[in-house]
């Protein structure tokens, strides 16, 4: 940073408390910072709390020793100059000094620039020893600074109270999802500090400009072209205060959800390992801040220069009158949970209705207008469809409306059962978007959001007799909507149909991790497999497992499974594609012998020896789990009419069952 740059508190507001300390840490060992830091405090100069420049550090080979100082005659310079002095030696010593008074004292010694800057430094220690209370240093004095800073902009603030039930829920639909496929957790704050960027961006721009005084002194107005979101980050220190971090997520409104929930986790990744730059920290035209995680309803925060607007919102939770009430009462009552949106900001060029505009922006879109939750959904790979915002429909006269809606909720499950699928996340590439089955909406038959929370009978859905409908639409969604749809009830056996139900419906989809690695193992052994055919035998046709390498695993389970209930033999049947694959990694066909037939060699005992012809041929081995079990296996050869393979493979079952003369055995799998 040139030396003509401003001063860190005009740049970089609440944060330049943090430089103070890191230019400390750079003097002390230069090598103690980042690369960053280094090169920001290259031809920096420091300043103190108040912005005036701080003392240099004393430099020996500046300042002169007390010895030399005050020399009764200073050597010429270099140059021939002589240094200037209040009384100049005359070029010629008199002959004779007059002699001085036989007990006048002597007279005292000027005090050297040395000792009168110790003598300072001195004083100033006792009257800081003397003085009240614990004198505040460093960040804490930065600190001191930036409030009184923060005093000299004329604020007013807008307060806003925004029901928070619709952002529940969606919230957790999204965390519902992501901790089923690739983890991760998105909080209330990236979704409040994406509508903030968003409402901005869509209905208060003037929110985003910055106060400045001109040359001249007049009053100037900065319109920001991109919208820099300051975090305010509370930070506890090792010895246990509390400071506050505001890093920047620049152009926000410039990125979709992903992007910004990507920007904010990775300056949140920055505080936590110290790793922010100066870069980090300067810029912020916005600033949220959310003191609603410790409890608190609502805050004024101080606005510091440089900014339009600092954003503060409360805690999220059922209005303080009812605390105390019992869940079921609030649910019957259809109370929502709610926060309170503060907007403090510049008067001088912000206006009060502009501000409440902007609040009301941000209502809007957390109650999922203009498809804000739609957005995120889709910004994230989620592949449903939002959930909406409906007015609850419970009268006084409950009796009707309740057996209504218990009627409504049957109806709900069966559907469910009956066409789940047709919402399932089955589309890998998410051509489409996702849309939400009339008939498996709970908005067709009167259920709304306020319904989540109500308990209803369930017919023994998952062994519950009773469940709310929020738990009644996860089980359901988890058993026919995820990323296998089960399609089971034309199924005129209705002990059949029962034993799938109980199968899927609440069962649980936990892995130990041992088991995952087992898959993980299986899936790599199937690509690589693949990878050194295509890599080797080039142009030669495969039949690759590729986008299927999961029928890998799968077969795996079930043999597994069927080996450790002592089965007499499984037969397998399947087409051309991955064949190859399952031969060698579940049936256990020699690789040797596989790849003999891929360069040319053909068994005589084969008849119509075709390009295809190890495609079309069975193979019998032993499969051996990996806890020891083992079980005989065959891949039945591939008919000339492929469709009648599932035949094939049942009259063989059937042909080595009859073999074991055990009618009621049903011991070799198909």
């Amino acid at each position: 940073m040139p030396e003509e740059a401003a001063p860190p508190s005009d740049t970089l507001g609440p944060n330049a408390w943090l430089v103070d300390e890191m230019y400390e840490r750079f003097v002390e060992d230069a090598s103690s910072v980042s690369e960053s830091w280094q090169e920001f405090f290259a031809g920096y100069t420091p300043t103190g709390p108040a912005g005036s420049e701080a003392p240099a550090a004393s430099d020996p080979a500046a300042e002169p020793s007390a010895g030399t100082a005050a020399a009764p005659a200073d050597p010429p310079a270099a140059n021939g100059q002589t240094r200037e002095a209040a009384d100049p030696a005359p070029a010629k010593a008199p002959e004779k000094a007059p002699a001085a008074p036989k007990k006048a004292p002597a007279p005292a010694a000027a005090p050297t620039d040395a000792q009168a800057k110790d003598e300072a430094r001195a004083a100033a220690k006792k009257a800081d020893e003397d003085a009240p209370g614990e004198a505040l240093r460093g960040a804490a004095a930065r600190i001191v600074a930036n409030m009184e800073a923060s005093l000299e902009v004329p604020t007013a603030t807008s307060f806003r109270e925004v029901p928070a039930k619709l952002l529940e829920v969606n919230r957790k639909v999204i965390n519902g999802y992501l901790s089923r496929t690739r983890g991760g957790k998105v909080s209330f704050t990236h979704i409040i500090g994406y509508a903030v960027v968003r409402a901005i961006a869509d209905a208060g721009p003037a929110m985003n400009n910055t106060f400045v005084e001109g040359p001249d002194g007049k009053p100037r107005k900065i319109t920001n072209e991109k919208v820099n979101l300051g975090l305010a980050v509370d930070l506890e220190k090792k010895d246990g205060t509390r400071t506050l971090m505001v890093p920047v997520i620049r152009d926000a409104a410039g990125l979709d959800f992903a992007g910004f929930w990507a920007a904010y986790e990775e300056l949140i990744r920055k505080v936590r390992t110290n790793k922010l730059t100066p870069d980090d920290f300067a810029g912020a035209t916005v600033t949220l801040t959310n003191p609603g995680t410790i409890g608190t309803v609502q805050s004024v925060p101080r606005l510091m220069p440089g900014q339009g607007v600092i954003v503060g919102v409360g805690r999220l939770g059922y209005p303080t009158a009812f605390q105390g009430a019992d869940p079921e009462a609030l649910a019957d009552l259809g109370v929502s949970k709610v926060m309170t949106v503060t907007s403090t900001y510049d008067h001088r060029i912000i206006q009060g209705a502009e501000s409440g505009i902007f609040l009301k922006r941000i209502h809007e879109l957390l109650m999922g207008e203009g498809d804000f939750y739609d957005g995120v959904f889709r910004a994230i790979g989620v592949p449903y469809a939002a959930v909406r915002w409906l007015q609850d429909t419970n009268p006084v006269d409950k009796e009707e409306s309740t057996l209504q809606k218990q009627i409504h909720v049957q109806t709900l499950i069966n559907m469910y059962r009956v066409r789940g699928h047709l919402i399932a996340d089955l589309d890998p590439l998410a051509a489409k978007e996702p849309q939400m089955h009339s008939e498996l909406d709970p908005a067709t038959y009167g259920l709304t959001i306020w319904d989540l929370d109500r308990e209803f009978l369930t017919d023994g859905l998952a062994g519950k007799p009773k469940m709310a409908l929020g738990d009644i639409l996860g089980v359901l969604r988890n058993a026919y909507c995820r990323r296998i749809g089960i399609e089971y009830m034309h199924i005129q056996e209705v002990d059949e149909k029962a034993w799938i139900q109980e199968q899927v419906e609440g069962a649980s989809t936990f892995l130990p991790p041992e088991d995952q690695r087992h898959i993980l193992g299986m899936v790599n052994a199937a690509e690589a497999f693949e990878k050194f055919l295509g890599t080797k035998y080039l142009g030669q046709k495969r039949f690759g497992i590729e986008g299927a390498e999961s029928a890998i695993p799968i077969l795996d389970a079930i043999l597994e499974r069927a080996a450790s209930f002592a089965l007499h033999g499984a037969i397998i049947g399947m087409a051309h594609r991955g064949r190859l694959n399952v031969l060698t990694n579940i049936v256990g066909k020699s690789l040797d012998k596989l790849f003999t037939e891929f360069e040319g060699y053909v068994d005589p005992e084969s008849t119509q020896g075709s390009g295809d012809v190890k495609y079309h041929l069975g193979q019998r081995g032993t499969y051996r789990s990996r806890h020891g079990e083992e079980i005989p296996v065959e891949l039945a050869a591939n008919p000339s009419h492929l469709e009648t393979v599932d035949p094939i493979v049942v009259g063989v079952a059937r042909a080595r069952q009859d073999e074991i003369n055990d009618p009621r055995a049903f011991s070799v799998l198909p």
